[in-house]
C-alpha cells in the first residue's frame, strides 16, 4: 500500500538533495554539477515523482498524488530550462531569470496551497515537504532579484526537504524491520485513522483536478508576469514552462476520464490546446523577427465551446462553472487583439487565470480531504434539478456505462467532436503560402485535431466503440500529416504529389467508415460523410486548386461536429436522450445489438451480480462470464426463460442444454437416486470445467425444472457442471439452479468477451454481465458417465481439462 509512497517521497528528498547541492556550489566558478546534467537528472526525477503520483497510496488519495505532480512538472519545466542553460541558448543571468521566475513564482504559491491544507487535515510529513520546498523556491525567486538573499538559503530550505526525507526512510526502515511494531509519527502511511475520511471505491471525485489547475497557475504565469514587470520580456526560455503544463495537462486529461469526470477532462483537454498555442507563438520569432496573427474565428468558436461547457459544468458545481467563464474572457480577449498572447488584454486576463485557478485550487483540494466542505453550490443546483421531470442528472461512476461493456474510461466523445470542431474552423485561415508559419493554426489543427483526437479514437477503443475510434484514429493522422506538412512549409511540387496521393488514399478508408455508419446512426453517417469535405479540400489546397468559396463548405462538418458535441455533453450530463444522434439508417440483425435495451453491468460489483439474479427470477436471460467462456443462462424454474433462452439461440438437437448448479448440496436430497460411483466422482471433478453427462432420472424433478425440463439434455440424459466461478457460483446462490447454453449462435465460434455476446445476442437477452476477455478461450470438457458403473467414460468433447486429467481423477476415486 505504501510503496508508491515511499517512491514518490524518496524521490522528493533525492531531488531535493541534488538541488541543494547545485545552490551551495553556485558560488563557485564552476559549480559542482553542471547545469545540462542537472537538467537531465530533474527530468528523471520527474517521470519517477509522475508515475508515484499516478499510482497513489489510498490514505493520501487526493494529497500525495497533487503533492508529487505539482513537484514532477516543476522539476520538469525547471530541467528543460537547465539544459537550454548548458546548451547556451539563454544568454546570461538575466536570460535564466526570465526563463525560471514564472515557474517559480507558480509552484510558489501552489506548494503553499498544498502546505496549508496538509497542516489543517493532520498531513504533516507532507505538509513538511510542501512547505519546505515551497520557501525553497521562494528564497530563489529572492535570490534572481536581490543579492541579499544568496544561495545558500535556498540549499538550506532544500535541506529540510532531505531531513524530512530521512526520517520518513527511517521510519519505514524501522517499520519493516520490526513488523510495524515501531513507526515513527508521520512514516505509518498503511495506517488508518478514524478521522480521516476514506473515499470509496468507484468515487466520482477527481483527484487530479487540483493539479490541472495548478498547470493552469503556470501557463497564466508566464505571460502574467510579463504584464507585471516581473520579467523582462516573453521568449524561448519560458516555454518549457509551457510545453510541460501543456503535456501535463494532456496527462490530467487522461486520468479525469479514469475518475469518470467527462467534464473536467474536456476543460483540461481545452486548456492543453491554449499552452501548446501559447509556446508555439514564442518559440516563433526563432524564424521571423514579427509576432504571430491568430485566427480569429477558431478563437470565436473555442469561445462558445467554452461557455456551453460552462453551462453543463455549473449544473454540477456553479463555482466550477463560474471559473470556466474567466476561459471564455481569455478567448475573446486573444480574438481582439491580433497577436494575442503578445497583448496587454489577454495578458491582463492570464493574472485573473492565475488567481482564479489558485482559489478553486485551494477549494478543490481541502474539499478533497477535509469532512467539512467550503460550499460551491453543488447540493443546490441538485435539489433544483430533482423537481424537474425533463433533466435528470447522472450520478456516480457508474452511470458512464460503456457501449459494450465494462471500460476504467469515461466517454471521451465530447472532446473528440469539440476538436473537430476546432479544426474545421481553423482552416478558414489559409495564412500566408511563403509564410505559413506566420499564422497560428498549427496548434489548432495538429493537437486539436490530430493529438487530442488520438487520444478520444484511444478512449474509444477501449470502451467497444471500434467503428468510432477507427474514424477518430483515421481522422487524427489525417490531421496530423497535412498540417505538419501544409502550415509547416513543406508544400513544394513533388511533396504536394505525394500529398494529394496520400489524401486520396485518407478518402478510400473514409468511404469504408462512412459505409459502416449506415449501420450505427445518422449523425455519425452525416459526420463521416461531411468529413469528406476535409478531405476534398486538403486535396484541392495539395494541388493548388482550392477556391476561395470552398473553404466555408468545409464549415459543415464543423456544425456537425458541433451538433454531435452538444449530444455528446447532454448524453453524459442527464439521463436519456436528450439530443438524439438518431437510428441507424440501415437495420440488419445483429448489427448493434444490445445498444438500447440489453444492460451491461460490470460483473466485480456484488450489485450488478444482484440485479442479473432478479432478472433472471424475473424470468430474464442472461449473458455471463464463467471459468471458460461466456454462456447464456436463464433460471430452471422459469420455463418461459428457458424457452427464450432456446429460441433465442436456435438452439440444435444434437447440442443440448445443460444443467448447472453451485454445489452438490443442491443434489443431496436426490443422493439415493445416484450411484455411490458417480457421486463419488462428482464430488472430485467439481468444481472445475468439467461437464459430466448423467443418466436422467427422478432427481431433475428435485431442482424445480418443471415444464423446462423438455429444453434441457435429452431424454437419456442431461449434463450437469459446477463451475469454478466465484461470480457464477455466487449467481447460482442467489437464484438456483441454471438452465446454460454457450452464448454463440449454434455453429459459430465460442464468445469469449462481452463485446461478442452484444454483437451476437445482444438484442435477444435481457441483460450481460461484463467481465472482459475471457480467462480461457476453449469449452469445458464433455464427459459420458452414463456407463460410470461399468467402469468406463466418453468423451463428447475434450475441452480446457485433458483426457488424462479426467481420467486420473476417476481412477483415484475407484482407487478409495
Amino acid at each position: 500500500e505504501s510503496l508508491h509512497s515511499s517512491i514518490g517521497l524518496l524521490g522528493i528528498s533525492a531531488g531535493s538533495l541534488l538541488l541543494a547541492a547545485h545552490f551551495y556550489s553556485l558560488p563557485r566558478a564552476v559549480p559542482l554539477v553542471p547545469p545540462a546534467a542537472l537538467g537531465v537528472l530533474l527530468l528523471v526525477l520527474a517521470s519517477l515523482l509522475a508515475y508515484a503520483g499516478i499510482r497513489r497510496s489510498p490514505r493520501n488519495a487526493a494529497l500525495f498524488p497533487t503533492l508529487c505532480l505539482t513537484i514532477s512538472v516543476f522539476w520538469c519545466g525547471y530541467g528543460a530550462v537547465l539544459i537550454l542553460e548548458g546548451q547556451g541558448v539563454l544568454n546570461g543571468a538575466g536570460d535564466f531569470r526570465d526563463a525560471v521566475v514564472p515557474g517559480l513564482a507558480t509552484f510558489t504559491v501552489a506548494l503553499l496551497i498544498i502546505a496549508v491544507v496538509g497542516f489543517l487535515c493532520r498531513e504533516v510529513i507532507l505538509a513538511v515537504f510542501a512547505s519546505a520546498a515551497c520557501l525553497a523556491s521562494a528564497h530563489e525567486v529572492a535570490m534572481r532579484y536581490s543579492t541579499a538573499v544568496g544561495a545558500s538559503a535556498v540549499a538550506c530550505n532544500y535541506m529540510v526537504v532531505c531531513l524530512a526525507g530521512g526520517w520518513f526512510a527511517l521510519g519505514r526502515i524501522l517499520y519493516f524491520l520490526t513488523k510495524a511494531k515501531i513507526a515513527l509519527p508521520g512514516t505509518d502511511l498503511a495506517r488508518k485513522k478514524t478521522h480521516e475520511q476514506i473515499q470509496p471505491t468507484g468515487s466520482s471525485m477527481n483527484r487530479f483536478a487540483v493539479t490541472g489547475l495548478v498547470l493552469n497557475m503556470l501557463s497564466a504565469s508566464v505571460f502574467g508576469c510579463w504584464l507585471l514587470g516581473v520579467t523582462s520580456k516573453l521568449f524561448i526560455g519560458q516555454v518549457p514552462w509551457l510545453w510541460a503544463a501543456g503535456i501535463y495537462q494532456v496527462g490530467i486529461c487522461i486520468l479525469s476520464y479514469r475518475a469518470m469526470d467527462v467534464l473536467m477532462a474536456t476543460f483540461f483537454g481545452f486548456t492543453s490546446i491554449l499552452k501548446f498555442a501559447g509556446g508555439y507563438c514564442l518559440l516563433y520569432p526563432l524564424w521571423q523577427a514579427e509576432e504571430p496573427s491568430f485566427p480569429v474565428p477558431v478563437l470565436v468558436v473555442f469561445s462558445v465551446l467554452f461557455v456551453v461547457l460552462a453551462l453543463f459544468l455549473a449544473l454540477k458545481s456553479p463555482v466550477d462553472g463560474l471559473y470556466l467563464l474567466v476561459y471564455v474572457a481569455y478567448c475573446i480577449a486573444l480574438a481582439c487583439r491580433p497577436n494575442g498572447f503578445f497583448e496587454g488584454g489577454p495578458q491582463g486576463v492570464d493574472v485573473a487565470i492565475f488567481v482564479a485557478s489558485a482559489l478553486m485550487a485551494l477549494i478543490h483540494l481541502y474539499n478533497a480531504k477535509a469532512s467539512a466542505k467550503i460550499p460551491t453550490g453543488k447540493d443546490a443546483v441538485k435539489a433544483l434539478l430533482a423537481r424537474s421531470s425533463f433533466l435528470k442528472l447522472r450520478e456516480g461512476a457508474d452511470l458512464h456505462t460503456p457501449y459494450l461493456g465494462y471500460s476504467k474510461y469515461a466517454d471521451a466523445e465530447v472532446l473528440t467532436y469539440a476538436c473537430s470542431v476546432l479544426a474545421s474552423f481553423a482552416l478558414t485561415m489559409t495564412g500566408d503560402p511563403q509564410a505559413p508559419l506566420a499564422t497560428v493554426v498549427i496548434p489548432w489543427v495538429v493537437v486539436a485535431g490530430g493529438i487530442l483526437k488520438l487520444l478520444g479514437g484511444s478512449v474509444a477503443f477501449a470502451r467497444g466503440k471500434t467503428l468510432e475510434s477507427s474514424a477518430f484514429i483515421l481522422y487524427a493522422v489525417m490531421w496530423i500529416i497535412w498540417g505538419l506538412t501544409r502550415f509547416g512549409g513543406f508544400y513544394g511540387t513533388t511533396r504536394s504529389f505525394h500529398a494529394a496521393v496520400g489524401i486520396i488514399a485518407f478518402m478510400l478508408f473514409n468511404g469504408f467508415i462512412v459505409f459502416c455508419s449506415l449501420f450505427l446512426n445518422i449523425a455519425w453517417f452525416f459526420y463521416s460523410l461531411t468529413f469528406l469535405l476535409i478531405a476534398i479540400s486538403f486535396l484541392l489546397d495539395a494541388i493548388h486548386a482550392l477556391p476561395a468559396w470552398y473553404c466555408p463548405a468545409t464549415l459543415i462538418f464543423g456544425l456537425v461536429s458541433f451538433y454531435c458535441f452538444l449530444s455528446a455533453l447532454f448524453s453524459s450530463t442527464f439521463k436519456g436522450s436528450c439530443l438524439p444522434m438518431g437510428r441507424p439508417i440501415v437495420q440488419l440483425s445483429g448489427v448493434g445489438g444490445g445498444t438500447t435495451k440489453c444492460l451491461h453491468l460490470p460483473a466485480r460489483k456484488a450489485s450488478s451480480v444482484k440485479r442479473i439474479a432478479d432478472i433472471l427470477k424475473n424470468g430474464g436471460t442472461c449473458g455471463i462470464p464463467t471459468d471458460t467462456v461466456y454462456v447464456l443462462v436463464a433460471a430452471c424454474n422459469r420455463p418461459d426463460a428457458v424457452e427464450k433462452a432456446h429460441q433465442s439461440k436456435r438452439q440444435a438437437q444434437d447440442r443440448p442444454m445443460s444443467l448447472w448448479i453451485s454445489s452438490l448440496k443442491q443434489l443431496e436430497p436426490a443422493k439415493h437416486l445416484f450411484t455411490p460411483l458417480l457421486w463419488d466422482f462428482m464430488e472430485a471433478a467439481w468444481p472445475s470445467p468439467i461437464s459430466l453427462v448423467v443418466p436422467r432420472g427422478e432427481w431433475v424433478d428435485f431442482l424445480g425444472m418443471k415444464d423446462s425440463a423438455k429444453y434441457v439434455g435429452t431424454p437419456q440424459s442431461v449434463a450437469i457442471r459446477i463451475p469454478d466461478c466465484s461470480v457464477t457460483t455466487h449467481l447460482i446462490d442467489l437464484v438456483g439452479p441454471i438452465v446454460v447454453t454457450s452464448a454463440n449462435p449454434t455453429g459459430e465460434a465460442d464468445t469469449t468477451h462481452h463485446n461478442q455476446v452484444y454483437a451476437k445476442l445482444g438484442d435477444k437477452v435481457d441483460a450481460v454481465l461484463c467481465d472482459g476477455p475471457s480467462p480461457e478461450n476453449i469449452a469445458s470438457t464433455v464427459v459420458d458417465c452414463t456407463k460410470i458403473n461399468s467402469g468406463n467414460i466418453g468423451f463428447f468433447r475434450v475441452g480446457i481439462v485433458p483426457k488424462s486429467q479426467v481420467l486420473q481423477i476417476l481412477e483415484q476415486v475407484q482407487q478409495k
